[in-house]
């Protein structure tokens, strides 16, 4: 398991934010999954990859996995442009 960076965290309390401002938090998106609330602020830090939950949390806020976490899809968000 992979240490979070403070890039990390940074995007991670960001994604909180922009939940919030939609309605919603990482434990409401664990909830609509089925999966522990646990599992889904692991994957937003960046300590575990889930692409199922990477998806669910990017499209509560409207937008791609890619959109949202850029670095962790590089050869679809550098071959988009």
């Amino acid at each position: 398991m992979r240490q979070p960076t403070a890039a990390d965290l940074r995007k991670h309390e960001r994604v909180k934010f922009q939940l919030r401002l939609v309605g919603s938090s990482l434990a409401e998106v664990s909830r609509r999954i089925g999966v522990t609330q646990g599992a889904v602020c692991m994957v937003s830090i960046g300590r575990k990859r889930s692409k199922n939950i990477e998806a669910a949390i990017a499209a509560e806020l409207g937008q791609s996995p890619e959109e949202l976490w850029p670095k962790r899809y590089p050869e679809r968000s550098t071959a988009a442009t």
